[in-house]
């Protein structure tokens, strides 16, 4: 077993009767959902689930787990996903995959937010590998990407891997990604993103982490907010 798996159920054993579930995406939130479908097969847990994106309610049906749309959703007891960075105040970055309305709209609704990775994720500041995924709104990127400068931020419109266009989410947005000065830290520029117009929905996911579950050399250490 290694640590993604190690880690994937660690979290499923979170997961009690009855409850609302959502359902992350990416690699490790795969091996979550694979580990509550078992759960479901051998261990008769009850459970209805929601999905954060397209690809994690293809896993989820394969898998034939009890879903509700996120339109009908009113309670969510438990939101399981993964990050792309994790800060030491455990503000994440998100967003590679660009799913980011439902990503923080699950994150926002859920009584607790459980957040898996492995030891790379830490980092000393949000931005520190990748660049802020900005969603915003096609007839609005530009002037967004000017108030973005003004604040300090320099990016581009997200590419397709071959180059040939741009990434379109499935909300028909584009993403910016940005760079931004090491000292402008993640609680501020979290403020600063969610007041410019445009900007649908950003990568920063501050005060929303309940604990992070990180994977390690065949161990898993638990981060409580």
């Amino acid at each position: 077993m290694n640590d993604k798996q190690r880690v994937a159920q660690h979290a499923a054993q979170h997961v009690q009767n009855g409850m609302i579930v959502g359902l992350g995406t990416g690699s490790t939130a795969n091996l979550f959902i694979e580990e509550l479908a078992r759960r479901r097969t051998q261990e008769g847990l009850k459970f209805t689930a929601v999905a954060s994106s397209t690809v994690s309610t293809i896993k989820a049906r394969q898998l034939d787990l009890p879903l509700v749309a996120i339109d009908h959703l009113e309670h969510l007891d438990l939101y399981v996903d993964g990050a792309d960075e994790v800060a030491p105040d455990l503000t994440l970055l998100k967003g590679r995959g660009y799913d980011l309305v439902r990503e923080k709209l699950l994150a926002k609704a859920c009584d607790s937010f459980l957040v898996l990775i492995d030891a790379s994720k830490r980092v000393k500041r949000i931005g520190e590998n990748f660049p802020i995924p900005i969603e915003v709104m096609p007839f609005a990127w530009k002037l967004v990407q000017r108030s973005v400068a003004a604040i300090g931020g320099h990016g581009s419109l997200r590419q397709t891997a071959n180059g040939d266009g741009l990434v379109v989410t499935s909300y028909g947005s584009l993403v910016l990604d940005v760079v931004f000065d090491s000292t402008l830290d993640a609680k501020t520029l979290n403020e600063r993103l969610n007041g410019i117009p445009g900007i649908v929905e950003h990568g920063i996911f501050n005060g929303l982490t309940g604990a992070v579950f990180c994977g390690h050399d065949g161990q898993v250490d638990e981060l409580w907010a």
